[in-house]
């Protein structure tokens, strides 16, 4: 699944957040997962794909990522729980 993407993986529920964009969703999930080119979510253990949003072009998933990080926590908790209210790993859905 080659499409940019914005996506935020968590911790634990309600736990730590990282918000990140990517072209390539599986591959970019799979490196966090296995601590690989990301020291935020390798220190604080964020390995769960918890939301996720396909875009048709960079630039829109790029726009859509700053939104969600200028955004509150609750915000993001928000777009979290409306999308997978059981805070479940997405990443075998994405493969």
């Amino acid at each position: 699944m080659k499409l940019p993407a914005v996506y935020i993986m968590a911790n634990k529920p309600n736990g730590t957040l990282y918000t990140g964009v990517t072209s390539d969703l599986p591959k970019r999930v799979h490196e966090h997962k296995n601590g690989i080119k990301s020291e935020f979510t390798s220190q604080y253990k964020c390995h769960s794909l918890v939301y996720f949003a396909v875009y048709e072009d960079m630039e829109a998933a790029i726009t859509e990522e700053k939104r969600i990080k200028a955004g509150s926590r609750k915000q993001k908790l928000s777009l979290i729980e409306n999308m997978n209210p059981a805070w479940d790993d997405l990443y075998q859905s994405i493969l």
